[in-house]
Order: C-alpha cells, then sequence, then structure tokens
C-alpha cells in the first residue's frame, strides 16, 4: 500500500531518487570511514582509531537513517554495492600511506562533497517537490555532516 502523505507519487520518486544518491554516498563514507579505522598507522594511531570510530559510529546511524526515510516514502533502497558505487559522487580511492593526515583529508573532501550535495537538494525538494519532512530531515544531516567536517578540519591544523 503507497503512503498517502499529500505528496504526489511523481514527487515521492523523484525524492527518492535523491535520497538514493545521498544513501550511496553516506555508504561509501562509511566504508571509508571504517577503512581509515582499521588501517591507520601512524604515531597518534589510538586516538586517531578512536575519533574515526565515533565517526564511522555517527555514519552508520545517518545511513540507516536515510534508508527509513526512503521506506517512509514508499519505495525501496536499492541497496548494493554496486548500485551504491554507480550512483556515488564519491571515489572509492583511497590514502595509499595509512597516516593520519591522508586519511583525514581524503575524508574531509568526502563530507564536504556530501554537504554541497546536501545544500543543492534541499530546497530543491521542499519547493519544488512539497516534501518539507525529507527537506527537513536533510537539513539534520548537513548539520551533522557540518560538524564531523569541523572535527576533521580541526585535526589539520
Amino acid at each position: 500500500m503507497q503512503p498517502n502523505i499529500g505528496i504526489t507519487e511523481s514527487n515521492r520518486q523523484d525524492v527518492v531518487n535523491l535520497l538514493s544518491i545521498l544513501l550511496a554516498d553516506e555508504f561509501i563514507l562509511y566504508t571509508k570511514t571504517r577503512h581509515a579505522h582499521w588501517n591507520i598507522e601512524s604515531p597518534d594511531f589510538y586516538t586517531v582509531h578512536k575519533f574515526f570510530e565515533t565517526q564511522f559510529g555517527t555514519l552508520d546511524g545517518i545511513v540507516d537513517a536515510v534508508a527509513e526515510r526512503i521506506r517512509t516514502l514508499g519505495h525501496h533502497t536499492s541497496s548494493t554495492l554496486k548500485n551504491f558505487l554507480n550512483l556515488t559522487h564519491l571515489s572509492e580511492t583511497s590514502n595509499q600511506e595509512n597516516d593520519s593526515q591522508g586519511f583525514i583529508k581524503i575524508l574531509l573532501e568526502d563530507h564536504e562533497s556530501v554537504i554541497v550535495y546536501l545544500r543543492e537538494i534541499i530546497n530543491n525538494i521542499s519547493d519544488n517537490l512539497k516534501d518539507v519532512g525529507t527537506a527537513d530531515f536533510l537539513t539534520s544531516l548537513l548539520e551533522q555532516h557540518e560538524k564531523m567536517a569541523w572535527f576533521l578540519r580541526a585535526h589539520l591544523k
């Protein structure tokens, strides 16, 4: 049964298409953060290892929330690795050196890419697709990514 929530099916589909790209980005960023957590090798290992753990924990919650928002809108997620790689804006490339500065720079670039994407789609979803609930949800995610990016940026000073 399709939801009767005041958003046309066409608009819900358009919102889900945008959310599917975001879900792919979030999952790739989560995976890259896990990779950094598992593979960090540097004098600040323990601190950065724990820092990455906090970040991937937050990202795990975001991935789940985006998938649940897609389900709330009456659609299924396209949650295969192949689909994620086809949809994402992010590169799967990782740092070869396994040092904290390299990982942090890559993850910061990815968070900033997600932030830019969120800024691009929030007003469209609210104004054109008439889904203020999803726009509000995305604004919350934007704030979380801005904070995670700030934390990463602080490590580079």
